[in-house]
């Protein structure tokens, strides 16, 4: 039985992975973390979620109850997913970070951490969105720059960072693909007289409105006719099963630093 703690357990994505773990054979909950005052803390986790008296009380402190666990699930933000892992990296437990909006500098910090550390770290746990990810590795090392690469992306208004985690990660692999540098290539917005579109940039743009899951689409625009590649998530419960998939998967890894590429076995081998 994998023995989990889940962070930000009060939230939207902590709520749905503790409500689904409950019914996934393998697997259960052990500790749930919330922030300092949150007025769930000390109170049982099952409460609100319809799981009745779970026996488990939410702190504020994971290294409070770390050792109890085999492996944490994080969905918080960049600053505290990153105070996580580094409580993970001295407990010697494994973690599975969903945050997004890492800095270069946190990044840097995250791959030094993770080599004494078990660790998957993607801004998107959805199955179908990786498999969509390999999907437009193929078809970008096919189409080359024949075709006008844009990505649209569109989230719910609550959501603080833009572009999306996704869009990012959909575009570093078409420009790894296609042997651009992302930093130079990407067009964020466009108005006025911009002149005509370059070879060389991949259009990003940003949607923000309603309660939108997430949506996201890959356009290749050729001459006379274009691709077009879109997921688009109904309900959170991808996510959080994405989450537990890569819980069970990373107990039985080694040190480093993982997606769900990994995961899921879509990584290409060397």
């Amino acid at each position: 039985m994998i023995k989990t703690i889940v962070t930000g357990a009060a939230g939207k994505m902590g709520g749905k992975i503790i409500s689904l773990i409950s019914t996934t054979n393998d697997i259960k909950v052990v500790g749930a973390v919330e922030a300092a005052g949150h007025p769930i803390i000390g109170r049982d986790i099952g409460q609100g979620l319809g799981l009745g008296n779970t026996g488990i009380l939410a702190c504020d402190k994971l290294a409070d109850c770390i050792d109890e666990a085999d492996v944490v699930i994080d969905f918080t933000n960049h600053e505290a997913s990153l105070n996580y892992l580094k409580i993970a990296n001295q407990r010697n437990r494994a973690i599975v970070i969903g945050s997004t909006g890492f800095t270069t500098g946190e990044m840097e910090e995250i791959r030094a951490l993770a080599k004494n550390t078990r660790c998957v770290l993607t801004p998107n746990m959805s199955v179908g969105v990786n498999v969509m990810l390999k999907v437009l590795e193929y078809c970008a090392g096919i189409l080359k720059d024949d075709y006008d690469v844009e990505i649209i992306e569109a989230h719910h208004h609550l959501k603080k960072d833009a572009p999306s985690g996704t869009a990012m990660q959909m575009a570093r692999v078409i420009s790894d693909t296609l042997g651009r540098n992302m930093e130079e290539s990407l067009v964020y917005s466009r108005r006025g007289l911009i002149g005509e579109r370059t070879k060389k940039e991949i259009g990003i743009q940003t949607i923000r409105a309603g309660d939108i899951v997430g949506d996201h689409t890959v356009i290749f625009g050729g001459v006379g006719e274009r691709l077009e590649f879109t997921h688009r998530a109904h309900s959170r419960d991808n996510f959080a099963k994405g989450a537990i998939r890569a819980a069970q998967w990373i107990v039985n890894q080694g040190n480093g630093l993982y997606d769900m590429q990994d995961v899921l076995g879509l990584r290409d081998k060397d």
